[in-house]
């Protein structure tokens, strides 16, 4: 009933799981909101602090007030150069998993939320569709989960589909009173629409700018948190883990202050991962540039379980720049979103002979799952040898359009297109990942001390498709859930002392190299990672075959193999980082992740669709696991960083 694989290796597992593991003073403007900066001269209630103040090392510090805050500041100044930083709560990532789970946590200790670039980059701050949720009838609780259940290809988790359909009205609500403001009809109810594999309205929105005024309100309470601070511009390195007899135990993270060019330690009893996904191991994605599946990637190299990274999931509507009246001067990072709720709201798709096509492959047409939507215009291209379909939502009453869509219609009139009078040409792009690292009913993971929520997990919510607007859902739900097994996890630690993070080697940043190695190393790893994503793009797409995925596991093997060879020639030593590399490794980690698992299922399935199997098989229809595995053959990219010198 299994086959194996692993990132490198084959060691991976589909079948059943036994899975029974349960600085401040500066103020910057985001999206309206002013938040505390943390950098390096910032106080971390720390016990390198308490000790520097002669309080025992076991001293529990009560919430602090906005006073205390100004108090800690003065000290700050006094450890600006200090590399480790104490929490009881570490939260890794900035969107609405990572901000709702850190304003339950703070009422309980002290937290760091630790971001990428700004605290708005991220995935959330890019949602545009919504919020599903059960909020009148005649919807029901029943309907949002067999909805759910058949747009994920009957691969979902029954019992968490029911958990989160239940309690997302909830959550939904608990937003709107942190000051969420939500789209409402003429009637004064929320205004509710429907999208793709939905039965029913069901989709909390904020005109196509839902996840912005989502992630808004959490900044905005978080800001009036004086236990909770930002670290921005901290990027996630590795993990700090430990063996505690047979188990896997997290203490931290690593991360990299790429302003300041310095590694700065983490130490906390509760780690949250809520990083986001990896969209740009493919040449074409919705996300933003921080999504290289960091927390997916060093989660696999600390020895979490990871499941159904094959479930890719294409957005079948992504801004085709190269069908608008002007393109952009300059080629996009991540490609524009055209919202689900554009077809759901009536929108058509016609090829570039103006002949509706979706009603030829599925009898929900327009309305059928993003897997279905996706293939077809896939299909679409490859027959007719095109660049783009067109979707036309011009039908509809001019005010509604630009109510309902009023982003959508501002960025294609900067390049000359009128959505009320014209077709949007659009084409599919990496979206979402529907795997991730393996996730129990509160977050919990098979390492000690390390819970997961929003897209970096894999609660079984989706299956092998995630139905539209579930995932903003499954992110609330999950981050409310894993609170209090966190608290009580925290509770149940021992106290950390200033030698706690002294067990793992230091890393050292790359500067020490010269600024011309630097440059090569950078501008040669850029040319690697477009290489990677075009082999991604081209091999292991929408459609796939087992030449296809053989073809793709060989050429990464090369490319990874040559790029280490490159690093290494030019003095980089395994224990030395840098953001570019450190991304680089997570994007190979997580793109052979996706190739072994893809390569292990053999039926056609959600978002994995295979030439070489292209029935579904009731016998298959179980998860994909890839369990912790050997590094001492793996490559560098597979192994934690603080480890290197251990092999």
């Amino acid at each position: 009933m299994a086959v194996s694989v692993a990132s490198g290796s084959r060691n991976l597992f589909v079948g059943e799981a036994i899975y029974k593991e349960q600085g401040c003073n500066q103020s910057s403007w985001v999206s309206g909101v002013t938040f505390n900066r943390c950098t390096q001269k910032d106080l971390l209630w720390s016990l390198c602090v308490s000790k520097l103040l002669h309080v025992p090392a076991n001293f529990q510090c009560p919430p602090v007030s906005r006073q205390q805050k100004s108090f800690r500041g003065i000290i700050a100044l006094c450890l600006r150069n200090n590399a480790t930083k104490f929490f009881d709560f570490a939260v890794i990532g900035s969107g609405v998993a990572g901000l709702r789970f850190a304003l339950e946590v703070a009422k309980h200790g002290t937290v760091a939320v630790i971001t990428k670039a700004e605290p708005h980059e991220s995935n959330t701050n890019y949602a545009q569709g919504g919020v599903s949720a059960v909020l009148c009838p005649p919807d029901s609780v029943e309907s949002h989960m067999q909805d759910t259940i058949i747009a994920g290809d009957y691969l979902c988790n029954e019992e968490i589909v029911r958990v989160v359909c239940t309690e997302g009205p909830d959550r939904i609500r608990e937003l709107i009173a942190m000051g969420a403001s939500f789209d409402h009809g003429e009637d004064g109810n929320l205004h509710l629409t429907r999208e793709g594999g939905h039965s029913h309205d069901r989709i909390v929105h904020a005109g196509d700018m839902t996840g912005r005024e989502i992630e808004t309100a959490l900044l905005q309470a978080v800001v009036k948190d004086p236990n909770i601070f930002m670290f921005e511009h901290h990027v996630a390195l590795d993990l700090l883990t430990f063996q505690d007899g047979s188990d896997t135990v997290c203490n931290g993270v690593d991360t990299l202050n790429t302003e300041r060019h310095e590694v700065v330690r983490f130490i906390s009893k509760v780690t949250l991962l809520a990083s986001g996904g990896a969209g740009h191991i493919y040449l074409t994605t919705t996300n933003p540039l921080v999504a290289t599946g960091d927390g997916v990637a060093m989660a696999h190299r600390a020895q979490a379980v990871i499941s159904n990274m094959e479930f890719v999931q294409f957005h079948p509507t992504a801004l085709a720049d190269e069908g608008l009246p002007r393109r952009p001067t300059k080629t996009r990072e991540n490609v524009f979103l055209i919202s689900e709720a554009v077809r759901g709201d009536g929108g058509i798709l016609y090829n570039l002979g103006m002949k509706r096509f979706m009603p030829f492959y599925d009898d929900r047409a327009e309305l059928a799952p993003r897997d279905v939507v996706a293939r077809s215009i896939d299909d679409q291209l490859k027959k007719r040898n095109e660049k783009y379909v067109l979707l036309d939502i011009s039908h509809k009453p001019r005010e509604k359009i630009l109510s309902h869509f009023p982003s959508i219609a501002s960025e294609c009139l900067k390049y000359g297109l009128n959505i009320t009078k014209q077709p949007i040409p659009v084409v599919p792009a990496a979206h979402y990942m529907c795997g991730g690292i393996r996730a129990g009913l509160e977050g919990e993971t098979n390492v000690k001390g390390l819970y997961v929520a929003g897209e970096v997990a894999c609660t079984g919510l989706h299956g092998a498709n995630r139905l539209a607007s579930n995932s903003l859902l499954e992110a609330l739900v999950f981050a409310r859930r894993a609170v209090q097994p966190s608290v009580d996890h925290r509770n149940s630690c021992s106290s950390l002392d200033c030698n706690a993070s002294n067990q793992w080697p230091r890393l050292t940043v790359s500067a020490a190299l010269g600024r011309d190695v630097i440059d090569k190393i950078t501008r040669t790893t850029g040319e690697i990672r477009k290489e990677l994503q075009a082999v991604m793009w081209n091999y292991v797409g929408i459609v796939r075959s087992t030449t296809s995925l053989t073809t793709a596991e060989q050429r990464i093997a090369v490319l990874e193999a040559k790029w280490e060879d490159y690093l290494f020639h030019h003095g980089w030593k395994p224990t030395m980082v840098g953001r570019e590399v450190c991304e680089m490794r997570n994007l190979f980690c997580c793109a052979k992740l996706v190739v072994s698992s893809a390569l292990s299922r053999t039926e056609s399935r959600g978002l994995h669709y295979t030439i070489d199997f292209p029935h579904l098989e009731e016998s298959k229809r179980l998860p994909t696991i890839i369990f912790p595995c050997s590094t001492v053959n793996s490559t560098w990219s597979s192994r934690q960083l603080h480890k290197q010198a251990m092999y």
